[in-house]
């Protein structure tokens, strides 16, 4: 088959080409790279910034690779923004799509309007990036997301795609779940692909008593994601165990550099209101790192898990992290047997060529 992949979150659509090419299909991944991070990609669309003429040159060069771009059996988009435009300009290039092409999917990669209504509601999540309990988080973010998706006309061309794709695929046990309810005929739940074949995996040990942490920083979405909360917790374990620990704060690095970084360290600290790993934690587990961060229940039963728990799993709030981060410092040896595990976990449920082989049956049979 020959499959285009557009838009970029966190490196799926370009590890998930590798794991397609390695099964005979032809790939093309046209995307930003996902601004600072910039993962890899076959074309480039990026828009430097917002001012006329660079909107101009980019909306020309979309224009020109959306309008190349025909003949695929599978198109699939990141997102329903899978271009740098405003929603009200993305129509156009999507009917495009649809006319010169075979099959189309939707990503339920990341945020979305059901993703925001899921969160929003305060009943399909005990805790999200949006609600604690029955109550919605403070956050100023949260305005802008419903904005954007319930009320805006993100939503609408949400909405618009969703109802006219011929699938959607969801990616984490959060996503899977806000999409249920209003597609489940049309929806599937594919896990996150991993490349198991670049970065070695490495059992981590505890030699000298000391446990590295490791924790990434995007300064715009720390408090959305709990990465503050997460931070002061591991500050305060700095503080009351100063010879037992040490701290790496990465913050806005870019692919190859965060990798290279995070093969220093025994434990990441990602996500706090996430009830699953995404890609970043994934990564991390397959080089051998402890995530503490997202490891719920609905995560080992949505990829029938039974056996491995890996996860260091925390609830939303600084003292529950703090003990579990007290508990790994006082328990060194817990490292060993949690980084083998996650080891497994991904060989078991992420190897991209076998993640790739579901996109595949997804593909033909939907």
């Amino acid at each position: 088959m020959k499959i285009a992949l557009l838009g970029e979150y966190s490196n799926v659509h370009h590890t998930l080409s590798l794991g397609l090419k390695e099964l005979g299909h032809e790939t093309l991944v046209v995307s930003d790279g996902d601004g600072w991070k910039n993962y890899p990609r076959d074309i480039s669309l990026i828009r430097k910034s917002h001012s006329l003429a660079d909107s101009i040159m980019y909306y020309i060069h979309t224009a020109k690779t959306i309008s190349e771009i025909k003949g695929f059996d599978v198109v699939q988009l990141i997102n329903p923004m899978f271009l740098l435009l405003k929603a009200e300009r993305i129509y156009s290039f999507y009917k495009k799509l649809r006319k010169n092409n075979g099959k189309i999917f939707l990503g339920a990669f990341g945020m979305d309007k059901y993703w925001v209504k899921a969160g929003m509601d305060c009943k399909t999540f005990r805790y999200s990036d949006f609600n604690l309990g029955s109550e919605i988080r403070k956050n100023p973010l949260n305005t802008i997301y419903c904005n954007d998706w319930l009320w805006g006309s993100k939503g609408k061309l949400n909405d618009y795609i969703a109802k006219d794709c011929d699938g959607i695929i969801s990616g984490l046990y959060e996503y899977d779940a806000s999409y249920r309810p209003y597609f489940n005929n049309k929806l599937k739940f594919i896990p996150f692909p991993i490349d198991t074949t670049k970065q070695q995996a490495k059992i981590r040990k505890v030699i000298d008593g000391k446990i590295k942490f490791f924790i990434g920083i995007q300064k715009q979405r720390n408090a959305y994601k709990g990465t503050d909360i997460m931070l002061n917790a591991l500050k305060r374990i700095k503080q009351d165990y100063p010879d037992r620990c040490e701290i790496t704060i990465a913050e806005s690095m870019p692919f190859k550099q965060y990798v290279e970084t995070l093969d220093n360290s025994h434990v990441i600290l990602d996500q706090l209101y996430s009830y699953t790993p995404a890609m970043n934690a994934l990564q991390a587990m397959w080089q051998g790192l402890v995530v503490v961060g997202g490891g719920e229940e609905e995560n080992y039963t949505i990829l029938g898990e039974k056996e491995l728990r890996p996860i260091i799993n925390v609830l939303p709030n600084e003292q529950d992290v703090y003990l579990k981060l007290e508990n790994i410092i006082n328990k060194p040896e817990q490292i060993e047997l949690l980084s083998k595990q996650g080891i497994e976990y991904i060989n078991r449920h992420h190897n991209k060529t076998d993640v790739a082989q579901q996109y595949v049956e997804f593909y033909n049979n939907n």
